[in-house]
């Protein structure tokens, strides 16, 4: 392995981390919170396990840039894992592609010289 932690450790860690969490605030609201932190840990660890590191690195390049968008790639990203539909990683290559489709090109001209 090349020192990536496997799905049932990130489960335990995740498992007691949440444990902490709940310990140190103890209220309802806070639980929310707690639950919007583990899901995001999961997600996380789903675009960790799908994406290659030029796909990543490219992905929180769009998320400085525009963060809606960057926030609608990562869900893109995790529906198509959760729904079986990524083979391998997704590398860089394919990262630009799905970048495209999601984000229209209303700024695109063309210039016409005679």
């Amino acid at each position: 392995m090349s020192g990536d932690p496997s799905e049932e450790e990130l489960d335990e860690l995740r498992k007691k981390k949440m444990e902490q969490l709940k310990e140190q605030q103890g209220g309802e609201g806070e639980g929310q919170e707690a639950a919007q932190q583990q899901a995001e840990a999961q997600k996380q660890a789903v675009l960790k396990q799908n994406l290659t590191d030029g796909a990543r690195k490219r992905l929180n390049t769009v998320k400085m840039s525009k963060p809606q968008v960057g926030e609608q790639v990562e869900q893109q990203v995790v529906a198509l894992a959760r729904s079986g539909r990524v083979q391998g990683q997704i590398d860089e290559d394919q990262m630009k592609e799905l970048l495209s489709e999601l984000t229209p090109d209303s700024k695109s001209f063309d210039i016409k010289r005679r």
